[in-house]
């Protein structure tokens, strides 16, 4: 089997998908944010990675644009941190997409995210993968019905006991 044939076509789905990667730019401008071809290759570089260490498979690379256009108007990003946090972003989105079992859909998920970044974690990517993110995935295995109605229940009793399990 050609090597070139399987590798032709992943190439073909790099490219566009940073050409869709820079095209979110005129959007993302007007919150002074822009990515450079650099900065959008590696930012399809670690979905491929995220992807592989999740053991999970994607047939379109829409996800990078919708954390990008769900993101681009919070106030914790500046252009100093935006494609690290966005990197971030995506290898934390793949993981919890494990940890919820697929049972939220991606929008869902990139919503929660959003909220609970600009909310209870004020910015913060550590306290959204270990905090909320660890407590939605635990909602959602343990089947709470409300397991997005975290950001009004964060105080330490919350944190302790979800933790202490």
């Amino acid at each position: 089997m050609d090597i070139n044939r399987i590798l032709l076509p992943a190439v073909m789905m790099d490219k566009s998908a940073i050409n869709e990667i820079i095209n979110c730019n005129e959007l993302t401008s007007r919150y002074g944010l822009t990515l450079s071809q650099t900065a959008a290759l590696k930012l399809v570089e670690t979905r491929a990675e995220a992807l592989s260490s999740n053991g999970r498979i994607e047939f379109s690379g829409g996800i990078i644009n919708k954390i990008i256009l769900a993101f681009s108007n919070s106030p914790f990003l500046s252009q100093s941190n935006y494609s690290t946090t966005l990197n971030e972003l995506i290898e934390i989105f793949y993981y919890f997409k494990n940890e919820t079992l697929d049972e939220i859909s991606d929008d869902e998920l990139i919503s929660l995210m959003k909220k609970y970044f600009d909310q209870s974690c004020q910015g913060s990517i550590e306290l959204l993968q270990n905090r909320e993110l660890v407590a939605l995935a635990h909602n959602i295995r343990y089947g709470i019905s409300d397991y997005a109605g975290l950001c009004e229940d964060t105080d330490e009793a919350f944190d302790e006991e979800i933790f202490d399990e």
